[in-house]
């Protein structure tokens, strides 16, 4: 559990998934507080403007209502019939019917009228509603009738009551205001008039100040008498914000609700709406619930995101690991085969070549195991017992110096020389071009006796090139070539020659002959052979040119070998392409 948690795959997962989770998280916080806000600046700008508005409706309606309660105020006929007295029944009457059709008069210009009351100084009721009038006898004892009397004159907004304050027939709803009547001529008051209409309008005005379900509104006085709605109680004056320092608006969030006041253009009357926060945060709730299904979701697909992309990293990872794995336990065979990031594809591509390379020089070194062994095979098969033999011949040459055959004598020493050279194959065959080139004198001093005279040989070698590294027997074969094929059989005077040039990195040791040449199907078919496209073409007792060119590209690389040019009747040259190597360095 311990080392799965460690591994790539997981910790690149919980990488991912914690930084999108951390994103996402932060951004919706940011999201909702930056939206909190805005929906609150956005609640309390809409309600200081809607009791703006309500205010101004209100003041509509005291102006109507105002303008209702001086008809009959300011009406002086009436007041003069108030204030008539007489002992003559008929006038009495005539008075009463005359005042009551005045109040009827007005009563009837108005469709929201209930009940309009006329209560003078001297006990006199008159009354004009839908319905017969029941007189409250107990009428002078309330506070509405008290609120009216001390009114000195201006209009009281009494408020909204379930039923007539005076008629005890009428039960409906009614919004009942009044003022007194004054004697304008005396100065004096003589009454009041009641008028009670139906509440709606102001209803309707409070409702529009209200935010939620919950809101309370208010019409509140100079004194502070309440004007509430229908469905909301009274309130606790403890619980109201003091409006004493503020002269016209408040917009103020306090304790959990919403507070938004406005005074009236009249009477000093202040218009108010409280709310609770969970009517203004219904928007919020609803938007929080909307934000956690959201963010549960793209939670959910962020885990699906960070599974598959540390899937796609960890996956050509864990391959490559596998593939090392089959390699630590000598496979290289397989190849890791992905498709991925860049840098992952670039890291898998290298490993293959890596393992191709391994391979590759694996196979190299068991070739050219094989080759050597081969070569050295061959190089005893082509002696019997050398060692007795150089023996041997090193006694006839002491025999015929001292017979005085110096000829003879030199021809056998040159032989003795080959053999003791080719019968020693430790490290590795590996000889400095000197020791090479020496070994091929006397395989040339051998050559020139035999042919009488006929080889002319040149050699140019670059001093700075004999200390350099090259595999026994390397350049006998070429000579041996040229020398069999090429000059041997030759009318006229031959010439071999052996020289170096260098070419960047590699050098060419070059054996180039004037005879018989090759044409072209024949220098066709050993270029072949050379590349392992033909039978292997060889020479008698001698490790061949195939052999040869195996063996070096075996130890150095394909781009090293013989490289052969012929033409019939002009020549061959034959070059020994080699990595410039200097004494001391091993073949690999």
């Amino acid at each position: 559990m311990k080392s799965g948690f460690h591994s790539i795959h997981h910790r690149l997962f919980l990488l991912f998934l914690f930084c999108m989770s951390s994103i996402l998280l932060i951004v919706s916080l940011l999201y909702y507080n930056r939206t909190t806000v805005q929906l609150h600046e956005k609640i309390s700008d809409l309600s200081q403007k809607n009791v703006s508005q309500t205010a101004g409706l209100f003041s509509l309606l005291y102006k109507g209502y105002d303008s209702l309660s001086k008809s009959l105020s300011n009406n002086f006929e009436m007041i003069r019939l108030i204030n008539e007295t007489t002992d003559e029944p008929a006038v009495a009457y005539i008075n009463e019917q005359t005042i009551t059709n005045i109040i009827g008069s007005i009563f009837y210009s108005r469709d929201d009228l209930v009940g309009i009351h006329v209560i003078t100084d001297k006990g006199k009721i008159y009354n004009y509603g839908n319905y017969m009038n029941v007189v409250d006898p107990n009428y002078h004892s309330q506070d509405w009738y008290k609120q009216l009397q001390a009114s000195s004159g201006k209009m009281v907004w009494l408020g909204v009551y379930q039923h007539s304050l005076i008629d005890q027939v009428e039960d409906s709803p009614v919004f009942a205001f009044g003022r007194q009547i004054y004697d304008l001529n005396e100065h004096k008051p003589i009454g009041i008039v009641l008028y009670e209409t139906n509440p709606q309008p102001v209803l309707d005005a409070l409702e529009n100040l209200k935010l939620g379900a919950h809101s309370q509104v208010y019409l509140m006085s100079e004194d502070g008498r309440f004007v509430t709605s229908a469905t909301d109680p009274a309130p606790v004056l403890e619980t109201l914000p003091s409006l004493k320092n503020f002269q016209h608006q408040i917009v103020r969030q306090e304790a959990g609700r919403l507070v938004v006041a406005s005074k009236l253009s009249f009477s000093g009357w202040w218009v108010m709406s409280i709310t609770p926060d969970q009517d203004l945060n219904v928007e919020l709730n609803e938007m929080k619930r909307y934000l956690l299904i959201v963010i549960s979701i793209l939670i959910i697909v962020s885990t699906l995101i960070a599974s598959m992309v540390s899937k796609t990293i960890s996956s050509p990872l864990k391959k490559l690991i596998r593939e090392m794995r089959q390699v630590e336990i000598g496979n290289f065979r397989g190849m890791v085969n992905v498709s991925s990031y860049q840098e992952i594809n670039i890291l898998v591509a290298s490993f293959n070549r890596m393992v191709r390379r391994i391979e590759e020089l694996i196979e190299r070194m068991k070739l050219s195991s094989v080759s050597e062994k081969n070569a050295e095979l061959h190089a005893l098969q082509s002696q019997v017992n050398p060692h007795f033999l150089y023996n041997t011949l090193d006694m006839i040459y002491w025999m015929l110096d001292e017979e005085g055959n110096e000829q003879l004598g030199e021809l056998v020493l040159s032989l003795s020389s080959m053999f003791r050279y080719s019968s020693q194959w430790e490290d590795a065959a590996a000889v400095t071009l000197r020791e090479e080139l020496e070994q091929i004198g006397h395989y040339l001093k051998i050559i020139s006796i035999r042919l009488e005279g006929r080889l002319k040989i040149v050699m140019d070698i670059d001093e700075r090139w004999l200390n350099i590294r090259v595999p026994k027997m390397t350049v006998q074969p070429v000579i041996e070539n040229a020398v069999k094929h090429g000059l041997e059989s030759l009318s006229r005077q031959g010439v071999l020659k052996v020289y170096t040039r260098e070419e960047d990195s590699i050098l060419k040791l070059i054996v180039e002959d004037n005879g018989e040449g090759m044409s072209t199907g024949e220098l066709e078919r050993l270029l072949l052979s050379l590349s392992g496209d033909s039978p292997k073409e060889g020479g008698k007792g001698g490790i061949g040119l195939q052999n040869l060119h195996r063996r070096l590209q075996h130890m150095f690389g394909e781009e090293y070998g013989l490289q052969i040019q012929s033409f019939p009747g002009e020549g061959t040259q034959v070059a020994i392409v080699l990595p410039i190597r200097l004494e001391g360095d091993t073949f690999t």
